[in-house]
């Protein structure tokens, strides 16, 4: 037994569980893709759809004239393009370029990888995993999103 199993059982092993796998995930993913930064890497999982730079950099909980930085990274590398919106031509849509949606679509693939490595589980286990993780996650949103957190 090592050091990092020194916890006495229950809900102590579990939060353990949880911080290692967010250790490992952090460090398979961060390797995946060095050429773009972690604000990068979630604003294109963010863009499932054109959005609104106000409205993303709200979701993103990042100040906009961060996400303009941001973007203009992702632009500059023709991953994202703006665009008026037409509903209202004041404000900018930014959508994922076809070079933007194959690379967002390789980080998904990259990320379902990493769970797969770093857990080991079987499909069935991941499934009910991903089930009990998406009403955690709808849960704290409802409750309200911690400060800081980069998306």
């Amino acid at each position: 037994m090592t050091e990092i199993d020194e916890i006495d059982g229950g809900r102590g092993d579990m939060l353990l569980g949880i911080m290692l796998l967010y250790w490992a995930l952090h460090e398979r993913l961060e390797c995946a893709e060095p050429d773009l930064s972690k604000q990068e890497r979630l604003t294109l999982l963010r863009l499932s759809r054109p959005s609104r730079m106000g409205d993303l950099a709200r979701r993103m909980q990042a100040l906009p004239s961060t996400l303009t930085v941001v973007v203009d990274g992702l632009e500059s590398r023709r991953l994202v393009q703006r665009h008026r919106d037409p509903e209202d031509r004041r404000a900018w849509l930014i959508d994922l370029t076809e070079t933007g949606r194959a690379r967002r679509q390789e980080m998904l693939a990259e990320a379902d990888r990493a769970l797969r490595d770093a857990t080991g589980l079987p499909e069935a286990d991941l499934d009910i995993l991903g089930d009990l993780l998406t009403r955690i996650r709808l849960h704290i949103k409802a409750e309200g999103l911690p400060k800081g957190l980069p998306f």
